[in-house]
């Protein structure tokens, strides 16, 4: 069946076209106009909607990235429905290096908006109308806050068949069973029944290569799924994910320097020590110790810690000893590049 095309903003994109669509918001008190930008890509046959959006917190460019790689590749001349690909939600954040908007609110605890509200919940309600509202699917990608670095991983409702199915289609090696927060995408997701996966790896304002490369086959790996591409012979060997049904945070005991112990992917008992943390003459020293067993999936990079600051993010699982296995097979794996991928300069 041939594709029925689709209207973004007032433009419409026919089938077997892509197009950049520019979604108006609100301009800078200097007159510089703002705008979203939506790549819209139509395969010339009719298939689902498939929404990709990125730096929701305009901070976390890795995001920004994978989409870029995304659209690049070839494979995307097969695509069946249509993909709306956002590489950069938080305009403002993104040209400021900042998480928040000016207003200083986050986008994604400001859904779903109003079109007569502050400058975030403007921005909020714009893209659920233009962008989650005419999506089948979804996929919403993060990094961790500044100083702090998460270990590739999805969170997902895996109590919803379809969204389940979307996680482990992603193929990285943790899935984390997480409940929605009040004001996010994933939310607004939810209540309209619209499976959608959100893909945590990385820091912010910064590259991580592996965690640009997991993301950029986890997409493709999802339209695959959808049926929205055919299988392709590059397609990497599956990993098996391991579900986390919960996960903590491991804090400072005290103030003072952060020596860390215990990086991304390693398995801890409870008790276990993760760090040391000691005064700037080295007179006291202070063990961090986990209370619970599990694997680190985000840690601080900032050494200097206040008492009571987030230090290691730590999921538990069923089988420790397995989610340790597979989560060392996924760090020590080359990960070939797709060709497209492989023309890529490396990153310093």
């Amino acid at each position: 069946m041939k594709h029925p095309g689709i209207s973004i903003s007032g433009t419409t994109v026919e089938a077997g076209q892509r197009t950049t669509v520019e979604l108006p918001a609100a301009s800078l008190y200097s007159y510089t106009p703002m705008a979203i930008p939506v790549r819209v890509i139509c395969g010339r046959h009719a298939g689902p909607t498939l929404s990709v959006c990125a730096a929701l917190h305009g901070d976390e460019i890795n995001g920004v990235e994978i989409i870029r790689r995304l659209l690049r590749l070839p494979v995307l001349k097969q695509l069946r429905g249509t993909l709306l690909a956002v590489p950069i939600v938080n305009v403002y954040g993104f040209v400021n290096r900042s998480r928040y908007l000016p207003d200083r609110r986050d986008l994604n605890r400001s859904f779903p908006g109003s079109a007569r509200g502050s400058l975030t919940a403007r921005l909020a309600d714009l893209f659920l109308k233009e962008i989650l509202e005419k999506s089948d699917y979804g996929v919403d990608i993060h990094s961790g806050a500044i100083h702090r670095e998460n270990l590739p991983h999805v969170r997902a409702n895996l109590d919803d068949p379809q969204t389940a199915a979307l996680a482990r289609a992603f193929n990285v090696p943790v899935i984390l069973n997480a409940d929605v927060r009040e004001g996010s995408l994933r939310e607004q997701a939810v209540e309209r029944g619209l499976p959608m996966v959100l893909y945590e790896a990385g820091e912010a304002l910064r590259f991580d290569e592996r965690a640009v490369r997991a993301g950029v086959k986890g997409i493709i790996s999802v339209l695959r799924e959808l049926d929205m591409l055919p299988v392709g012979r590059w397609q990497r060997r599956a990993t098996q994910p391991v579900i986390a049904r919960s996960s903590t945070w491991v804090r400072a005991p005290e103030s003072g320097i952060l020596t860390a112990a215990a990086p991304l992917g390693t398995r801890l008992h409870k008790d276990d020590v993760a760090g040391l943390i000691t005064d700037p003459f080295g007179q006291e020293e202070s063990e961090v110790r986990s209370h619970v067993g599990g694997v680190v999936i985000g840690r601080t990079n900032l050494p200097l810690v206040n008492e009571g600051e987030a230090l290691f993010h730590v999921a538990t699982f069923e089988s420790p000893k397995t989610a340790e296995r597979v989560i060392e097979a996924f760090q020590t794996d080359p990960l070939p590049p797709e060709p497209a991928i492989g023309q890529e300069p490396p990153l310093v």
